[in-house]
């Protein structure tokens, strides 16, 4: 990802990105009147076929300011939306899932986000001048560009910054590290953000909580402005700063956690979160700390550093069960944070959970019995 210069000519990646908006509308009023007509799927050869025929009649010929490509990645995602629709369906008929997923819909163009292009209207010129289509822009190069490009997305984001994603088929090369031949069980909580079984503790700073007095005071003023006028433009866009620095402060802990236990372990037992389940229970602090977000950094820097990041069964009792004798306490809750065994050990929950993750992780994997000392060392 890379941010793109502001410059007075991004304006026409806005108009391309607003006549995008545009035509998935357009494809997708096509499928619904062509259902509603036939009760048939429209293919995506026909509506590509129809588009082409659209754009040369005079009224339509603004929309060829969008590449030929770009459209009809715009017709293959709605196309895939729609696959998934059907797939879901058939699943729910057959009680495989209880998860619902509609049809594509329309969205308004200020929501319009994004366009791609794959072979065409495209040319890195070198350091940091990208061509696309007859304008070159100018990009901030934090990196070097990795790899063989085959498309190239550009984005806009709620505050009106352009970003230009490439996505490359890269070699894997195998990871140059030193070994350290430490493992480790770690568990999730809400008070402790990461419990190791070597019995390291991290705190996740909580930024959204932090910022919500900033959010709400910029909610009440976006919400005193009147619809449509250069003020709430102002007042949306600074709420979306507000939160758009929510995000980058939560990817940065994420990212920096992430090299950290890579750099440290060279095997990380997680446990495997049933994120719905415990949103149901408590709301806006489980998006706050982003446990999804940081389990699939994790897994990108891992598979990077050469780090093994294995995951348990979700409905194994980490923190009812003793790690010394394996007695499985009946009763047991959030708040109880220090229990007793029959065993007489005295367990605090979230430390005795990670040595259970670890010992269930090493069990799974065809490690055998592992010993106690190993576990609460975390070798």
């Amino acid at each position: 990802m890379y941010k793109l210069y502001t410059a007075k000519r991004n304006a026409r990646l806005h108009h391309q990105i607003s006549i995008g908006g545009v035509i998935h509308n357009h494809c997708i009023a096509l499928h619904k009147r062509y259902y509603r007509l036939y009760g048939k799927y429209l293919s995506t050869q026909r509506l590509k076929a129809h588009i082409a025929k659209r754009k040369k009649l005079p009224e339509y010929a603004w929309w060829s300011a969008l590449g030929s490509q770009a459209i009809q990645d715009i017709i293959e995602r709605i196309d895939r939306g729609y696959q998934r629709f059907f797939q879901n369906l058939k699943d729910r008929q057959a009680h495989q899932t209880t998860q619902t997923i509609g049809p594509p819909t329309f969205r308004a163009l200020r929501k319009a986000k994004s366009f791609t292009l794959k072979q065409a209207s495209w040319k890195l010129l070198g350091g940091n001048r990208l061509r696309l289509g007859s304008t070159i822009y100018k990009f901030a190069e934090s990196r070097e560009i990795e790899g063989t490009i085959k498309t190239v997305t550009v984005k806009r984001d709620a505050l009106g910054d352009l970003y230009v994603f490439c996505s490359c088929v890269v070699v894997s090369a195998s990871p140059c590290r030193a070994m350290t031949g430490k493992r480790a069980g770690s568990d999730f909580g809400l008070k402790t953000y990461l419990t190791g079984s070597d019995g390291t503790a991290i705190h996740a700073p909580q930024v959204f909580k932090q910022e919500l007095g900033t959010i709400a005071k910029a909610n009440r003023a976006l919400s005193r402005t009147q619809r449509g006028s250069h003020h709430r433009t102002h007042a949306r866009r600074r709420l979306a700063r507000v939160h758009k620095r929510v995000v980058h402060v939560c990817q940065a802990f994420h990212w920096d956690l992430a090299h950290q236990l890579c750099a440290q372990y060279d095997g990380i037992v997680l446990e495997t979160l049933n994120l719905q389940g415990m949103k149901a229970l408590w709301g806006r602090k489980v998006s706050d700390l982003g446990f999804g977000d940081f389990v699939q950094i994790l897994h990108h820097v891992a598979v990077k550093t050469g780090t093994m990041v294995h995951h348990i069964a979700p409905w194994f009792p980490s923190s009812k069960r003793c790690h010394v004798c394996g007695t499985l306490k009946a009763c047991i809750t959030l708040r109880d944070r220090i229990w007793t065994c029959t065993c007489g050990v005295t367990h605090q929950r979230d430390h005795n959970a990670a040595i259970n993750i670890f010992l269930e992780g090493a069990s799974s994997l065809g490690g055998g019995h592992v010993r106690l000392a190993a576990a609460c060392n975390g070798c």
